[in-house]
Protein backbone atom coordinates (compact mmCIF):
# COMPACT_ATOMS: atom_id res chain seq x y z
CA UNK A 1 0.00 0.00 0.00
CA UNK A 2 2.77 2.68 0.96
CA UNK A 3 4.63 1.80 -2.35
CA UNK A 4 1.64 2.12 -4.16
CA UNK A 5 1.14 5.75 -2.34
CA UNK A 6 4.84 6.47 -3.32
CA UNK A 7 4.32 5.68 -7.35
CA UNK A 8 1.39 7.88 -7.20
CA UNK A 9 2.80 10.84 -5.53
CA UNK A 10 5.59 10.66 -7.70
CA UNK A 11 3.76 10.40 -10.63
CA UNK A 12 1.08 13.39 -9.66
CA UNK A 13 4.81 14.90 -8.82
CA UNK A 14 5.54 14.69 -12.30
CA UNK A 15 2.66 15.71 -14.19
CA UNK A 16 2.04 18.73 -12.34
CA UNK A 17 5.62 19.95 -12.05
CA UNK A 18 5.71 18.89 -16.17
CA UNK A 19 2.57 21.07 -16.36
CA UNK A 20 4.54 24.09 -15.28
CA UNK A 21 7.67 23.31 -16.58
CA UNK A 22 5.92 23.64 -20.66
CA UNK A 23 4.10 26.24 -19.38
CA UNK A 24 7.23 28.04 -18.25
CA UNK A 25 9.36 27.38 -21.78
CA UNK A 26 6.67 29.02 -23.72
CA UNK A 27 8.00 31.78 -22.41
CA UNK A 28 11.78 31.16 -22.89
CA UNK A 29 13.40 34.64 -23.26
CA UNK A 30 11.37 35.22 -19.62
CA UNK A 31 12.84 31.88 -18.11
CA UNK A 32 16.50 32.88 -19.12
CA UNK A 33 16.54 35.98 -17.52
CA UNK A 34 14.94 35.01 -14.63
CA UNK A 35 17.11 32.31 -14.10
CA UNK A 36 20.04 34.29 -14.63
CA UNK A 37 18.36 36.58 -11.93
CA UNK A 38 18.06 33.96 -9.56
CA UNK A 39 21.84 32.78 -10.04
CA UNK A 40 22.91 36.81 -9.69
CA UNK A 41 20.91 37.30 -7.01
CA UNK A 42 22.48 33.95 -5.02
CA UNK A 43 25.78 34.79 -6.45
CA UNK A 44 25.94 38.12 -4.03
CA UNK A 45 26.19 36.54 -1.40
CA UNK A 46 29.74 34.21 -2.18
CA UNK A 47 30.52 38.08 -3.68
CA UNK A 48 29.91 39.45 0.11
CA UNK A 49 32.11 36.16 1.68
CA UNK A 50 34.89 37.47 -0.91
CA UNK A 51 34.68 41.03 0.35
CA UNK A 52 34.85 40.19 3.77
CA UNK A 53 38.55 37.72 3.13
CA UNK A 54 39.99 40.86 0.87
CA UNK A 55 40.34 42.05 4.81
CA UNK A 56 41.03 39.00 6.33
CA UNK A 57 43.11 36.10 6.08
CA UNK A 58 41.06 33.54 7.69
CA UNK A 59 37.29 33.11 9.07
CA UNK A 60 36.95 31.05 12.73
CA UNK A 61 40.46 29.59 10.94
CA UNK A 62 39.06 28.69 7.86
CA UNK A 63 40.44 30.56 4.69
CA UNK A 64 38.14 31.55 1.35
CA UNK A 65 38.65 27.91 -0.05
CA UNK A 66 37.56 25.93 2.58
CA UNK A 67 34.60 28.92 3.39
CA UNK A 68 33.66 28.29 -0.32
CA UNK A 69 33.41 24.46 0.37
CA UNK A 70 30.81 25.12 2.99
CA UNK A 71 29.18 27.24 0.92
CA UNK A 72 28.79 25.23 -1.86
CA UNK A 73 27.87 22.21 0.11
CA UNK A 74 25.22 23.98 2.00
CA UNK A 75 23.68 26.11 -1.44
CA UNK A 76 23.70 22.77 -3.57
CA UNK A 77 21.90 20.72 -1.32
CA UNK A 78 19.40 23.70 -0.26
CA UNK A 79 19.10 24.69 -4.11
CA UNK A 80 17.82 20.88 -5.09
CA UNK A 81 15.32 21.09 -1.82
CA UNK A 82 14.02 24.76 -3.24
CA UNK A 83 13.86 23.61 -6.75
CA UNK A 84 11.87 20.37 -6.19
CA UNK A 85 10.05 20.75 -3.22
CA UNK A 86 10.55 24.90 -2.61
CA UNK A 87 6.46 25.43 -3.20
CA UNK A 88 5.72 24.34 0.34
CA UNK A 89 5.66 27.81 1.88
CA UNK A 90 2.04 28.53 -0.39
CA UNK A 91 0.44 26.49 1.42
CA UNK A 92 -0.78 28.65 4.36
CA UNK A 93 -1.87 31.14 1.17
CA UNK A 94 -4.03 28.02 -0.27
CA UNK A 95 -5.33 27.34 3.17
CA UNK A 96 -6.29 31.16 3.63
CA UNK A 97 -8.16 31.14 0.37
CA UNK A 98 -9.76 28.02 0.07
CA UNK A 99 -8.06 26.88 -3.05
CA UNK A 100 -6.64 23.67 -0.75
CA UNK A 101 -9.91 22.42 -1.21
CA UNK A 102 -9.82 21.81 -5.06
CA UNK A 103 -6.55 19.81 -4.28
CA UNK A 104 -8.42 17.61 -1.55
CA UNK A 105 -10.98 16.18 -4.18
CA UNK A 106 -8.63 14.97 -6.78
CA UNK A 107 -7.34 11.60 -6.51
CA UNK A 108 -4.04 12.73 -5.82
CA UNK A 109 -1.69 12.90 -3.36
CA UNK A 110 -1.76 16.47 -1.24
CA UNK A 111 1.25 16.77 -0.60
CA UNK A 112 2.80 15.51 -4.45
CA UNK A 113 0.31 18.04 -5.32
CA UNK A 114 1.26 20.86 -3.14
CA UNK A 115 4.71 20.38 -3.61
CA UNK A 116 5.18 20.45 -7.65
CA UNK A 117 2.33 23.87 -7.40
CA UNK A 118 3.86 26.74 -9.52
CA UNK A 119 6.66 24.35 -9.79
CA UNK A 120 9.84 27.24 -10.61
CA UNK A 121 12.02 25.99 -13.40
CA UNK A 122 13.94 29.32 -12.93
CA UNK A 123 15.44 28.25 -9.40
CA UNK A 124 18.64 25.99 -11.48
CA UNK A 125 20.15 29.42 -11.39
CA UNK A 126 20.59 28.90 -7.15
CA UNK A 127 21.46 25.07 -7.92
CA UNK A 128 23.89 26.00 -10.72
CA UNK A 129 25.32 28.67 -8.59
CA UNK A 130 26.32 26.95 -5.74
CA UNK A 131 27.56 24.02 -7.13
CA UNK A 132 30.06 26.24 -9.46
CA UNK A 133 31.12 27.40 -6.27
CA UNK A 134 31.44 24.02 -4.66
CA UNK A 135 33.99 23.37 -7.72
CA UNK A 136 35.56 25.77 -7.52
CA UNK A 137 36.84 25.62 -4.28
CA UNK A 138 37.91 22.01 -4.97
CA UNK A 139 40.17 22.70 -7.32
CA UNK A 140 41.53 25.49 -4.54
CA UNK A 141 41.57 22.74 -1.42
CA UNK A 142 44.21 20.20 -0.71
CA UNK A 143 42.38 17.22 0.08
CA UNK A 144 43.40 13.48 -0.13
CA UNK A 145 40.53 11.91 -1.69
CA UNK A 146 40.17 8.25 -0.34
CA UNK A 147 37.64 6.09 -1.42
CA UNK A 148 35.89 7.23 1.96
CA UNK A 149 35.77 10.72 0.88
CA UNK A 150 35.09 10.33 -2.71
CA UNK A 151 31.97 8.50 -1.54
CA UNK A 152 31.09 11.26 0.93
CA UNK A 153 30.47 13.85 -1.22
CA UNK A 154 27.31 12.72 -3.22
CA UNK A 155 25.72 11.01 -0.09
CA UNK A 156 26.30 14.17 1.85
CA UNK A 157 24.63 16.85 -1.00
CA UNK A 158 21.33 14.12 -1.34
CA UNK A 159 21.47 13.58 2.42
CA UNK A 160 21.41 17.39 2.59
CA UNK A 161 18.92 17.95 0.06
CA UNK A 162 16.55 15.16 2.49
CA UNK A 163 17.10 17.31 5.59
CA UNK A 164 15.88 20.87 4.01
CA UNK A 165 13.21 19.17 2.13
CA UNK A 166 11.96 17.53 5.56
CA UNK A 167 12.16 21.41 7.20
CA UNK A 168 10.39 22.52 4.31
CA UNK A 169 7.48 19.68 4.91
CA UNK A 170 7.62 20.42 8.36
CA UNK A 171 7.51 24.08 7.73
CA UNK A 172 4.31 23.77 5.77
CA UNK A 173 2.15 21.38 8.38
CA UNK A 174 2.81 24.16 10.44
CA UNK A 175 1.27 26.51 7.89
CA UNK A 176 -1.83 24.55 8.87
CA UNK A 177 -2.08 25.92 12.19
CA UNK A 178 -0.73 29.29 11.65
CA UNK A 179 -1.97 29.88 8.24
CA UNK A 180 0.38 33.30 7.49
CA UNK A 181 3.86 31.19 8.67
CA UNK A 182 6.04 30.95 5.32
CA UNK A 183 8.27 33.97 7.23
CA UNK A 184 8.57 31.67 9.61
CA UNK A 185 9.60 28.13 7.76
CA UNK A 186 11.92 30.62 5.60
CA UNK A 187 13.74 31.53 9.05
CA UNK A 188 14.62 27.69 8.77
CA UNK A 189 15.00 27.13 5.47
CA UNK A 190 16.69 30.14 3.73
CA UNK A 191 18.16 31.31 7.28
CA UNK A 192 19.44 27.80 7.71
CA UNK A 193 21.40 28.10 4.58
CA UNK A 194 22.89 30.97 5.14
CA UNK A 195 23.96 30.16 8.48
CA UNK A 196 25.68 26.92 7.13
CA UNK A 197 27.69 29.19 4.71
CA UNK A 198 29.83 30.13 7.76
CA UNK A 199 32.25 27.48 9.63
CA UNK A 200 30.91 26.57 13.17
CA UNK A 201 33.28 28.41 15.08
CA UNK A 202 32.47 31.96 14.17
CA UNK A 203 28.84 30.58 16.42
CA UNK A 204 28.64 30.18 20.13
CA UNK A 205 28.43 26.49 21.65
CA UNK A 206 24.52 26.88 22.01
CA UNK A 207 23.65 27.71 18.46
CA UNK A 208 26.16 24.72 17.52
CA UNK A 209 24.50 22.48 19.61
CA UNK A 210 20.62 23.95 18.43
CA UNK A 211 21.70 23.57 14.65
CA UNK A 212 23.25 19.76 15.90
CA UNK A 213 20.82 18.05 17.88
CA UNK A 214 17.62 20.50 17.90
CA UNK A 215 17.14 21.36 14.15
CA UNK A 216 20.14 19.19 12.86
CA UNK A 217 21.01 20.93 10.05
CA UNK A 218 24.76 20.95 10.84
CA UNK A 219 24.74 17.46 9.16
CA UNK A 220 24.14 19.09 5.65
CA UNK A 221 27.86 20.65 5.89
CA UNK A 222 29.35 20.94 8.89
CA UNK A 223 30.04 17.78 9.72
CA UNK A 224 30.83 16.30 6.64
CA UNK A 225 33.37 19.12 5.67
CA UNK A 226 34.61 18.63 8.40
CA UNK A 227 35.86 14.97 7.43
CA UNK A 228 36.59 16.18 4.44
CA UNK A 229 38.62 19.14 5.22
CA UNK A 230 40.20 17.71 8.13
CA UNK A 231 39.15 19.71 10.47
CA UNK A 232 38.21 19.18 14.19
CA UNK A 233 34.42 17.79 14.62
CA UNK A 234 32.19 20.71 15.95
CA UNK A 235 30.96 19.93 19.68
CA UNK A 236 33.82 17.21 19.57
CA UNK A 237 31.94 14.70 18.11
CA UNK A 238 32.94 11.39 17.20
CA UNK A 239 34.44 11.07 13.29
CA UNK A 240 31.57 8.76 12.50
CA UNK A 241 29.64 11.74 12.53
CA UNK A 242 30.47 12.50 9.18
CA UNK A 243 28.93 9.60 8.09
CA UNK A 244 25.29 10.34 9.85
CA UNK A 245 23.61 12.48 7.31
CA UNK A 246 21.59 9.67 5.60
CA UNK A 247 20.31 8.67 8.48
CA UNK A 248 19.98 11.90 10.31
CA UNK A 249 17.78 12.39 6.71
CA UNK A 250 15.73 9.86 7.44
CA UNK A 251 15.18 10.45 11.17
CA UNK A 252 13.98 14.37 9.90
CA UNK A 253 11.35 12.86 7.65
CA UNK A 254 9.99 10.67 10.32
CA UNK A 255 8.58 13.69 12.53
CA UNK A 256 7.70 15.45 9.41
CA UNK A 257 5.56 13.19 7.78
CA UNK A 258 4.07 12.79 10.93
CA UNK A 259 3.37 16.61 11.10
CA UNK A 260 1.98 16.86 7.71
CA UNK A 261 -0.43 13.85 8.32
CA UNK A 262 -1.95 15.51 11.42
CA UNK A 263 -1.35 19.32 9.76
CA UNK A 264 -3.93 18.02 6.74
CA UNK A 265 -6.33 15.51 9.19
CA UNK A 266 -7.04 19.05 10.82
CA UNK A 267 -7.81 20.99 8.31
CA UNK A 268 -11.66 21.52 7.98
CA UNK A 269 -11.74 24.06 4.84
CA UNK A 270 -13.17 27.74 4.50
CA UNK A 271 -16.69 26.52 4.81
CA UNK A 272 -17.96 28.79 2.16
Amino acid sequence: MRAYRLVAGLRTYRLVAGMWVRSTMAYRASFVMTTFGTFAATFFDFVAIMLMFSRVDALGGYTLPEVAFLYGLSATSFGLADLVIGSMDRLGRRVRDGTLDTLLVRPAPVLAQVAADRFALRRLGRVTQGALVLGWSLTRLDVDWTAARLLLMPVALVSGFGIFAAVFVAGAAFQFVAQDASEVQNAFTYGGTALLQYPPTVFAEELVRGVTFVLPLAFVNWLPASYLLGRPYPLDLPPGAAFAPPLVAVACWVPAGLAWRAGLRSYRGTGS
